[in-house]
């Protein structure tokens, strides 16, 4: 089989930071042959950059669609626009790899995976935190059940000051929300994946507009800055989610808290039989997975070992998000599963976007 044609709708941040080079890192398998973006500059600079001779770049995302060269779509946009385009793609007959989250809300999300079913096309969702080496050891010992029955976890994506002053991140319009629905959705997704549990009974949270809009709380900002006046979305965020089996998860979410540690994409998980905890984040120089449990009469923890492979043989695949493509272009390519399936991130998007709903109408949500 030849190389899949891939088109990108949205040429800005995450689509530089993650899917270009990615790309460009599995290039054996794939070439980009057209690139969308409502700013025409920012299209072209990426089609000199990352595109296949002859690359043709568009303004409009249906004339994308409607290029029959094109068989895998990426989108790169803002979280409110990916359900029209994810639909329209499937209607197009395109596969579709979608940023996270899959949408900014359950209708929307659930619309996409209808339309998906109905074109018997491939889709998944950006969730490449999956692909790290300590979440694939910890996803490994919980298929095997050496936690034993996993009853609590908490998902943490929680930063001190690391609100993202750029592109729309701030704009409540174009995002649907802020910290829970753009990090809270990686800690969430790797908690659920671990434990193997998406029977949600009933979700409550909490959900703060305290630190934003104020001009001195934006002092030590990681990225600069912020202007108050036009931080629209949520500064912290926290959920709690019962499963139907009587497990807990709760999950915590924020770009700016008063808090000491940073905790980024990771997650704690309790079970019979021993507990694991992966540190991620900004209060870490280096990821890692440790593990507890009692033994001899002792109670003992478990790390990986720091000792990596030997360079260019064996050992990792690379950065996760290279990890993922690969794994994604070949499902396309082979017509397998993805790793990341659309029904596991449509009910991320699900518990998110209940946790909104059940802040504000100060209530508890049974999930459906």
């Amino acid at each position: 089989m030849g190389k899949l044609k891939i088109g990108i709708i949205g040429c800005g941040g995450i689509a530089n930071q993650k899917h270009f080079p990615a790309l460009k890192n599995n290039s054996d398998l794939n070439e980009i042959v057209a690139f969308c973006d409502i700013i025409e500059e920012r299209a072209k600079k990426a089609a000199e950059e990352f595109g296949a001779l002859g690359a043709r770049v568009y303004k409009d995302y249906r004339e994308l669609l409607a290029d029959p060269e094109v068989e895998v779509v990426h989108i790169c946009t803002p979280n409110v626009s990916h359900s029209e385009i994810a639909i329209a793609a499937f209607e197009a007959k395109k596969h579709v790899y979608c940023e996270k989250p899959m949408s900014h809300s359950t209708l929307e999300a659930e619309k996409m995976v209808a339309a998906w079913k109905k074109s018997g096309m491939q889709f998944t969702v950006g969730y490449q935190n999956r692909f790290r080496p300590e979440v694939q050891n910890l996803h490994a010992a919980c298929e095997k059940g050496e936690l034993g029955e996993i009853y609590y976890g908490k998902a943490h994506a929680v930063r001190r000051r690391g609100v993202p002053t750029w592109g729309v991140f701030m704009d409540k319009e174009q995002q649907g929300g802020g910290p829970l629905i753009d990090i809270g959705t990686h800690a969430l997704d790797i908690t659920l994946w671990c434990m193997n549990n998406y029977e949600v009974d009933s979700i409550s949270g909490s959900v703060f507009y305290k630190l934003g809009r104020l001009k001195q709380a934006t002092e030590g900002n990681l990225f600069g800055h912020w202007n108050p006046e036009t931080y629209e979305v949520e500064d912290s965020a926290m959920g709690f989610i019962k499963m139907k089996n009587g497990a807990l998860i709760q999950l915590e979410a924020s770009w700016a808290l008063n808090i000491l540690e940073s905790r980024e994409a990771s997650t704690t998980l309790c079970g019979t039989a021993a507990g694991a905890e992966i540190h991620s984040g900004m209060s870490y120089s280096q990821n890692e997975l440790i593990y507890n449990r009692g033994r001899n009469d002792q109670l003992m923890e478990e790390k990986l070992s720091s000792i990596g492979g030997v360079a260019y043989f064996g050992g990792g695949g690379g950065e996760e998000g290279s990890i993922d493509c690969r794994q994604w272009l070949e499902a396309v390519q082979k017509g397998t599963k993805p790793l990341v399936k659309p029904e596991e991130a449509l009910v991320v998007t699900k518990i998110l976007d209940g946790i909104y709903r059940a802040a504000k109408e100060n209530t508890e949500l049974k999930f459906r």
